[in-house]
């Protein structure tokens, strides 16, 4: 089973790149963030005419996730935690695997620049309700998949420079601290579990020049629960999507699970 998560940066300025994505990688399951539309705007009928059903929470021209599937999943959950700010964040689902019962959890965490405003405040109070409620989770199902733009640079090697962003919302020592009480509830970083030495990322700036240069950052994680870590067959971050005509400036991030 293939799952994937993409950063699109607005679903319908991305449609022909999404969709040519998916007729040239086929996953079976695709999650979105910063989709940046209402449901009723969602080109639910683009996804359906190439076999995929879509289910979204959606907010007006910002964030915004969604969940494309060509497999049959259930329970999906817009509601999993409370967003003091009622944003457009996170949307889950159950697929079953085999014999197991997996919950996917979508989510596009805020950034939370600048550090010395509300935004970073808001940022650390969402991940704090979030985690709460992943470990109520794990009490009625071990069986958890995380994916998303979590907004978070977890080490030195994850960005081209480190020093450049000691003081910024992605990479404060408090905030990558809060990425490891995650991690501490029994997940893997699944990418850098596999690739110990390996850098490589998964958004380049517009500006600047930034992907030219590969003046990059791996901000799109999967976090695997501990017991479905030896399912993992692979994991892949697909460069080619951001190389296109109007490119998201995220790049998929590909799971295979066996």
């Amino acid at each position: 089973m293939k799952i994937t998560s993409w950063n699109v940066n607005s679903v319908r300025a991305r449609i022909k790149n999404i969709i040519d994505y998916i007729k040239d990688t086929k996953p079976d399951l695709l999650m979105l963030q910063e989709i940046k539309t209402e449901e009723k705007n969602f080109p639910f009928d683009d996804f359906k005419k190439i076999g995929y059903e879509s289910y979204v929470f959606g907010q007006k021209a910002y964030n915004g996730v969604a969940i494309l599937t060509k497999v049959k999943i259930n329970k999906i959950e817009k509601n999993f935690f409370k967003d003091k700010k009622n944003q457009a964040r996170n949307i889950n689902c159950e697929i079953k695997n085999k014999s197991q019962l997996i919950k996917l959890i979508n989510i596009y965490v805020p950034n939370g620049n600048p550090i010395d405003t509300e935004k970073y405040d808001y940022k650390k109070n969402w991940l704090d309700a979030f985690i709460k409620e992943v470990k109520k989770s794990l009490k009625k199902n071990k069986n958890i998949i995380i994916g998303g733009d979590f907004n978070v640079i977890p080490e030195e090697i994850d960005v081209y420079d480190f020093t450049k962003y000691e003081n910024d919302a992605l990479f404060k020592t408090e905030i990558r601290k809060k990425f490891r009480e995650l991690e501490n509830l029994g997940f893997v970083d699944i990418y850098r579990h596999i690739n110990k030495t390996k850098q490589e990322y998964t958004f380049w700036d517009y500006m600047s020049g930034a992907w030219q240069k590969n003046h990059g950052m791996r901000i799109d994680h999967f976090l695997v629960s501990a017991n479905l870590q030896n399912q993992i067959q692979n994991i892949n971050i697909n460069k080619k999507p951001r190389s296109k005509f109007k490119p998201s400036d995220h790049t998929p991030v590909e799971l295979e699970v066996s």
